[in-house]
């Protein structure tokens, strides 16, 4: 499928912006000190403070234990590393079942 053109261009900002964009030719904008003052205020609610929040604590917590990585590389390089095929598959089973439980 070939797109030749978007339909419209998206705005750049909302109606009452005026800093920081060009003016239209022919048009001239006013010195900074005349323009009027603004704030903005941005709020994104609880959620994105509780995700803050976790951000902070999962920055702090090691996702791997490098022990048990050299244990098992070591036993590997020995040849003594042996895979419990039952316990692969409780867990497995195990993970499944508690994702079908969250997806209700």
């Amino acid at each position: 499928m070939k797109i030749d053109k978007p339909g419209k261009p998206l705005p750049v900002g909302s109606a009452g912006e005026s800093r920081g964009r060009v003016p239209a030719k022919g048009q001239s904008t006013p010195p900074p000190s005349a323009q009027p003052a603004s704030s903005t205020s941005v709020s994104l609610g609880s959620t994105a403070a509780q995700l803050s929040g976790m951000e902070s604590s999962m920055l702090n917590t090691t996702v791997v234990d490098a022990g048990k990585v050299a244990e098992i590389k070591q036993a590997i390089s020995d040849g003594h590393f042996k895979v419990n095929s039952g316990v692969v598959a409780d867990q497995l089973i195990k993970t499944v079942r508690d994702l079908i439980a969250r997806g209700k």
